[in-house]
């Protein structure tokens, strides 16, 4: 009875949680479409703004030249009539009543332009806050609905089997949080940019403004582009192709040549041994083992030098990344992997345990860290 009471409540809990969920999506997505609108109009602001500084700055000029041309006409009563002299004050008059209107509404404008702005962040923050939220709920949702046993038997070792479980689905959710900000700030914002700009086009159309939606175009073209490249590298890294068409040392190539373009860390590949084509689960999980080891790097080391050393044995295969960073105390570092959130760490671990292999750390603070990695091949070896 106990047992079916505790059932009935993590039942109800869940449903709870289920329904704030999607409450809190929904207060998130109200949020989103208002930060859209913001920002659709804060560009329309912008806009504006420059276009009536442009025009402050052209009747600062006029009437600076309708000044010194009625100062002329007033001293020399020789050349000019009082005809002239009329007309050349009242265009000087008509030129600083357009100032001041237009100095006016730049004002309003750039005072427009900066709440815009302020509730921007303001929207933002709470975008932010909701996607938390939400994110946490999955946590706890995912902890409650899920089957926890089979985590328990392959964690028999640690301290706290619910604690790193826990963490081990708070990175898997962190990990789809970063992808949906990756989507929505990169993708999502060139997408609402080129239907921004198309509206201007059309605009331009139909004013006939032929040259101006020429170059508008050629814009667009230029921003689909960029959007296509970075779908295209989002692609990669979720699942990079390569490894089913070229196999695992091409696409690591790239991996490392793209990692010290963008990272300007230096980088070395090496390879000994015949190279021969893994199992395909097992090209994918050594790729995620390297993608993972020059992450940390990247985040922690604060190394200026990366080097990555693949050894193809007859039943094994050796993988050595190595680098000059500031290091770490390795025993103080296994201490704290369950109760901190050295999340990348424990996905190596985990992805070495899965396939039957070894790791070693050897790092010294200030004398940069040396990761080996040793996976067998063939299941005879793997038996042994």
């Amino acid at each position: 009875m106990k047992v079916d009471a505790i059932d009935r409540v993590i039942k109800d809990a869940i449903h709870v949680m289920e329904s704030s969920k999607y409450k809190i999506y929904e207060i998130s997505e109200s949020a989103r479409n208002e930060l859209d609108a913001l920002n659709r109009e804060l560009q329309q602001v912008i806009e504006e703004t420059t276009l009536t500084i442009h025009q402050v700055d052209k009747l600062e000029l006029d009437y600076r030249r309708s000044r010194i041309r009625l100062t002329e006409v007033s001293r020399d009563f020789h050349r000019f009539t009082e005809e002239d002299i009329r007309i050349a004050y009242e265009a000087a008059t008509q030129l600083q009543l357009q100032l001041t209107i237009y100095r006016e509404k730049e004002h309003h404008l750039k005072m427009r332009r900066d709440d815009l702005q302020k509730r921007i962040r303001s929207v933002e923050r709470q975008v932010e806050r909701a996607e938390t939220l939400v994110s946490q709920m999955n946590v706890v949702l995912e902890y409650l609905s899920g089957d926890l046993n089979q985590v328990t038997r392959m964690l028999e070792s640690a301290k706290n089997r619910q604690m790193l479980g826990l963490k081990i689905i708070m990175a898997q959710e962190e990990e789809r949080k970063r992808i949906a900000r990756e989507i929505h700030d990169g993708l999502a914002q060139t997408m609402a940019h080129v239907v921004l700009r198309t509206e201007i086009a059309e605009r331009m159309l139909s004013q006939e403004h032929l040259d101006s939606v020429k170059e508008e175009l050629s814009d667009l073209k230029g921003q689909v582009r960029d959007g296509l490249e970075e779908v295209r590298k989002m692609i990669f890294n979720l699942r990079p192709m390569a490894l089913d068409d070229l196999g695992l040392i091409p696409t690591l190539h790239k991996f490392v040549q793209d990692f010290e373009e963008k990272s300007k860390i230096r980088t070395r590949f090496e390879l000994a041994g015949r190279e021969k084509r893994l199992p395909s689960e097992m090209e994918v999980a050594v790729y995620r083992l390297i993608q993972e080891a020059f992450s940390n790097v990247l985040k922690h080391a604060k190394a200026t030098y990366i080097s990555l050393t693949i050894t193809f044995q007859k039943h094994m295969t050796q993988i050595v990344v190595k680098d000059n960073g500031i290091g770490f105390n390795v025993e103080e570092m296994e201490s704290k992997m369950i109760t901190s959130s050295h999340y990348g760490l424990i996905g190596m671990q985990e992805r070495i345990d899965l396939l039957e292999g070894k790791i070693d750390i050897e790092s010294k603070k200030g004398e940069g860290t040396k990761i080996t990695m040793l996976i067998p091949i063939n299941p005879e070896q793997r038996e042994e």
